[in-house]
């Protein structure tokens, strides 16, 4: 299987080149790495159009060889997948990220980013983040990591994929708790609790001023069957996502409304 590997860390961060030796160590896999050569967090999906990439090839201590460039984590894709290197990818692994990315969080994380470009190009993919030491239920990457079980539940994940129940255009979401996981469980995503506030850190004379917009602790919802009730629980965290954001519902609660007596009045007004 020909597997891609990226992050939003960096080519040089500890959780991918923890999930990188776990990778190459799973028979059959032909691994390619592209990763973005510094930090992306939080990035999303967002994709550099205006400005060519740079692209430098770099060594790890093994010998083995990867990408490095100055784009996106969804660049990292798209260059695999536009033929970069020989292999085109059958299998995208994003991480393993430097903090968690639970619930709402997934919306803005770079990480997630990575494997729902797969799912748009119709590859399966694996989003895989970890929890700190500290135990943070939060995205804030904390001070430390064992990245151990996370690289090994991706590898033998990865090993056994034909296997597990996984539908087309659906990537896996897998949180890893900071301790040793008791055990891994199916979830759906939980709600976040934002507590942001504008803070203003510095004035200068000409009216120019600077705020702080991010970074309060956020809180989230106690509800059963959430990616936040199995970390909480010492489980990884297991989340089936899919790229579909219609609302089935309203579009047929919409289908009974009359729109086009919306456009009536305005084609009036243009003749």
């Amino acid at each position: 299987m020909k597997v891609l590997l990226t992050n939003d860390d960096g080519i040089q961060a500890q959780g991918l080149n923890a999930a990188r030796r776990a990778l190459l160590e799973v028979p059959g896999i032909d691994l390619t790495v592209i990763a973005p050569d510094s930090n992306r967090s939080a990035t999303a999906r967002s994709i550099t159009t205006r400005d060519p990439l740079w692209v430098e090839e770099i060594e790890f201590e093994d010998g083995s060889v990867g990408y490095a460039t100055d784009g996106t984590p969804v660049d990292c894709v798209r260059f695999a997948v536009l033929g970069l290197t020989e292999s085109q990818p059958e299998l995208i692994v994003s991480g393993i990220n430097h903090g968690t990315n639970l619930g709402d969080d997934i919306t803005y994380s770079g990480t997630v980013a990575a494997a729902l470009e797969g799912v748009v190009l119709g590859i399966p993919a694996i989003a895989v983040s970890q929890q700190s030491t500290g135990g943070e239920m939060d995205f804030s990457s904390g001070l430390s990591f064992d990245f151990q079980y996370a690289a090994a539940f991706t590898a033998r994940l990865v090993e056994e994929l034909e296997q597990v129940p996984m539908p087309d255009a659906t990537l896996l979401n897998i949180n890893v708790p900071h301790s040793r996981p008791t055990g891994a469980r199916a979830c759906r995503l939980g709600k976040r609790i934002y507590r942001d506030r504008l803070e203003l850190t510095e004035e200068e004379d000409s009216g120019r001023r600077r705020y702080r917009i991010y970074g309060q602790k956020p809180g989230f919802h106690e509800e059963e069957g959430t990616d936040f009730e199995a970390l909480g629980d010492g489980l990884i965290a297991v989340t089936p996502l899919h790229f579909d954001l219609t609302d089935a519902a309203g579009v047929e609660a919409l289908a009974e409304f009359d729109l086009d007596r919306l456009l009536r009045p305005a084609a009036q007004e243009v003749e």
